[in-house]
């Protein structure tokens, strides 16, 4: 099948696609099929079947879970080891779940289901696995490709980057919960500047969806028109050198050296809320309240960053992202407006 061909049959699926075979498939009957009649499909492990493992589950009195086969050429898609261990124990027959679908379809399923339950992928057998949906779905993120592999998306990225001589590249990429985004958002970003200037009483959902980015995204870029700065961060254009010296001048203003640590922070901040002009006028608390939060999301950032749900870290990032170039314009400010940061 052609590249082209490919990425319009699966141009609106993504993670999400992979979900609703797994649930299409739990709610499949369980039948009892001949063991004669089912072929082993492509091995996902590079080395080959785990002998030691098979000799285990032959071993076993458990009742083992379903494999799952692809009706049609009757192929075990999950569930090789249980089938040899079966043949093992003489018998002939073997619950299974039968899946209808494509050979591609069946892959995404067998990888899955092989990271999250019985023997391990290793690493290698990861990164193939990952080489062929990258080269089946390459319009997949690489937090989707992620998702089903189980290994970082900084690993997938680099797996992509080896691919990139073979594997069509895209501006755009479609992600875990299935909508497409694109890869840099300054080409939307500056569409919903002249959107914005053009009809300044939009909403933030119709200019989103003229400009293809988030409505989050819209909201960061209003902001700047009104402040009358680029639309994009300098650090999305690429731009960072002039950004970089400007904070150097405001941290320097403020008697600020290098990188403050948390640490630092920490102290710099109960020393503040234990000033009584601060304490004791209803401003100074509304500023101590809101470093307050400041403080604590520094402290869970971890925690926070584990529990955010995957369709949000999006939005979440652009608005930390532009409400970090507000802090960074009251820290100009604060230096008798000297050093306005335009970034």
């Amino acid at each position: 099948m052609a590249p082209g061909n490919r990425i319009e049959e699966h141009a609106g699926d993504g993670w999400s696609y992979l979900k609703r075979l797994q649930n299409e498939l739990r709610n499949t009957t369980v039948e009892l099929l001949p063991i004669s009649s089912l072929t082993a499909s492509e091995s996902l492990r590079v080395a080959g079947e785990v002998g030691p493992h098979v000799e285990m589950l032959a071993d076993t009195d458990a009742v083992l879970p379903p494999i799952v086969v692809h009706r049609g050429p009757m192929k075990v898609v999950d569930g090789m080891h249980r089938l040899r261990a079966a043949s093992i124990r003489g018998e002939e027959h073997i619950r299974a779940q039968v899946f209808e679908g494509t050979d591609e379809d069946a892959f995404l399923l067998a990888v899955a289901a092989n990271v999250t339950h019985g023997l391990p992928l290793s690493m290698v057998d990861r990164v193939a696995a990952a080489q062929r949906i990258i080269a089946g779905r390459p319009q997949w993120s690489d937090r989707a490709v992620a998702s089903v592999v189980g290994v970082s998306a900084k690993k997938i990225s680099e797996i992509r980057r080896g691919l990139a001589e073979t594997v069509p590249q895209f501006t755009n990429r479609i992600g875990l919960d299935g909508r497409t985004r694109p890869l840099s958002c300054v080409e939307g970003r500056e569409r919903a500047s002249e959107l914005i200037k053009v009809n300044p009483t939009a909403s933030l959902r119709q200019i989103a969806k003229e400009a293809g980015i988030s409505p989050a995204t819209v909201a960061d870029v209003k902001r700047r028109v009104l402040r009358g700065i680029s639309p994009a961060p300098a650090k999305r254009r690429g731009i960072n050198t002039e950004d970089r010296r400007q904070r150097i001048v405001i941290r320097k203003s403020l008697g600020l050296q290098g990188k403050t640590s948390l640490d630092e922070l920490h102290s710099l901040f109960d020393s503040l809320r234990r000033d009584p002009s601060l304490r004791y006028n209803e401003i100074g608390r509304m500023v101590l309240h809101l470093l307050n939060y400041c403080a604590v999301t520094a402290r869970e950032k971890e925690k926070i960053i584990e529990n955010v749900p995957p369709h949000c870290r999006a939005s979440l990032a652009d608005l930390f992202l532009g409400y970090a170039d507000i802090w960074r314009l009251f820290a100009a400010e604060l230096t008798d407006g000297k050093h306005l940061v335009t970034c």
